[in-house]
């Protein structure tokens, strides 16, 4: 006689280790970052559901998507509409998300079954970011992105159940910056714990520039009124990362990240201002 245990439904904590975890990447004109990130994804221990949402592209990051890809959408205008078409396609209890320019370690998905199977309470889990890249902007961005590692002001969750996403409607598409931060924090608004696994995602920077690093947080700044007018904005002040940088990188690295986020600043108020105009017209 099979045993009466054997017979009741699992419950949906026990599913989560039978069944694979959705990911979901957003890309546009990624083709150079996007293979050994989709091969990262594809060589998680636990089975995945793997979602790429492409923006119409027009280098090879279509044909790259195809080659590891459960499915290859289209979809935009921008990363935050990505992601949501992208889960809402996708089948798994837990979903997570991954930029074109990541890289993987292969348990960072198994781990984050786990936590979730193990604890019912926890809704979304920050994956530790790390980076690398090179020349000396980037070997400045590791300095920065070590600071970060265990500061709740920085960290924001990637991996998510469910049920959470669709409570709080997933990603606000209103952002196409700071809206890794505004989910997480909806997410714990609406209740749940957020918790972290210890696997690490490794973000490649490329070569960074000056110029390229001002672009970048120009572009994000055209999003930062909308962000900074929410009642759950966070603060850009970092006291706690800043008293670890000393001890974590060497004098003319510290001293290029200052530089850098000062760069980094003026192109987010310039964005800032850009949208500002554009509003008034």
């Amino acid at each position: 006689m099979i045993p009466a245990n054997l017979l009741r439904p699992l419950t949906l904590e026990a599913t989560l280790t039978t069944t694979p975890v959705t990911v979901v990447v957003p890309t546009r004109n990624s083709a150079r970052t996007l293979e050994r990130c989709l091969a990262s994804v594809r060589a998680q221990t636990h089975p995945v559901e793997l979602v790429v949402v492409d923006n119409a592209s027009t280098d090879a990051t279509r044909k790259i998507a195809a080659g590891f890809a459960d499915l290859v959408l289209e979809h935009g205008p921008e990363r935050s509409a990505q992601r949501n078409h992208g889960w809402r396609a996708g089948s798994g209890e837990v979903v997570a998300f991954v930029d074109s320019d990541m890289v993987l370690e292969p348990e960072v998905v198994g781990q984050a079954v786990a936590a979730l199977a193990a604890d019912a309470a926890l809704g979304g889990l920050v994956i530790p970011e790390l980076s690398f890249g090179e020349g000396f902007w980037s070997r400045c961005r590791a300095v920065e992105k070590r600071s970060y590692l265990g500061d709740p002001a920085v960290e924001a969750a990637r991996v998510f159940r469910r049920p959470a996403l669709a409570e709080v409607g997933g990603y606000d598409e209103a952002l196409s910056a700071f809206e890794d931060w505004d989910l997480a924090d909806r997410v714990a608004a609406a209740g749940y714990r957020i918790g972290r696994v210890t696997a690490t995602v490794w973000h490649d920077e490329g070569r960074i520039t000056l110029r390229s690093a001002f672009r970048k947080r120009r572009y994000y700044g055209r999003w930062l009124p909308v962000y900074r007018a929410k009642a759950s904005a966070r603060s850009f002040g970092r006291p706690r990362s800043l008293r670890r940088l000393a001890r974590l990188g060497p004098p003319p690295r510290t001293a290029g990240l200052a530089l850098l986020k000062a760069v980094e600043a003026a192109g987010l108020l310039a964005g800032a201002r850009d949208a500002g105009g554009e509003g008034r017209r």
